[in-house]
């Protein structure tokens, strides 16, 4: 009888998750795409970082113009994947608007950016805390 063989010991992959909470004034977009950049950059995975903060900055932008409140950032980065999550106060639901083609919109493309550029979105439950929601985009290898 053979004694019974196990696979080679692999190292898992990490998981990271880091949050940011920004109070919520006009400096809050630019803190916010400045944090998940750098996360992104700290960690090496510099392919996500111009689309990341992108809509990073988009998200928070919309927490600042149509919510009262703060806003909490939450960049969680597997080996494959990034998500981004960015939970506000307010229960009401984002709106996507497209501008008519021959319109040029100055305002409320926000969403439909981010629908463009990431991967995947959409909209959880919050229940994080004081936090009605969080809009989430994901990105992964191209």
């Amino acid at each position: 009888m053979h004694p019974a063989r196990s696979a080679p010991h692999r190292p898992a992959q990490p998981s990271y998750e880091y949050s940011l909470f920004a109070p919520g004034d006009a400096t809050a977009p630019k803190v916010c795409r400045d944090f998940v950049r750098g996360v992104l950059l700290a960690l090496g995975r510099d392919p996500f970082a111009d689309a990341a903060t992108l809509c990073t900055s988009e998200l928070v932008t919309n927490v600042h113009l149509h919510t009262k409140g703060s806003a909490m950032v939450r960049v969680w980065l597997s080996p494959a994947r990034l998500r981004v999550s960015v939970f506000d106060e307010s229960p009401d639901p984002p709106v996507v608007t497209r501008p008519a083609a021959e319109a040029a919109a100055c305002w409320g493309r926000g969403l439909a950016l981010v629908a463009e550029v990431a991967d995947t979105w959409g909209v959880a439950d919050g229940r994080a805390g004081r936090y009605a929601k969080g809009v989430w985009f994901e990105l992964g290898p191209g």
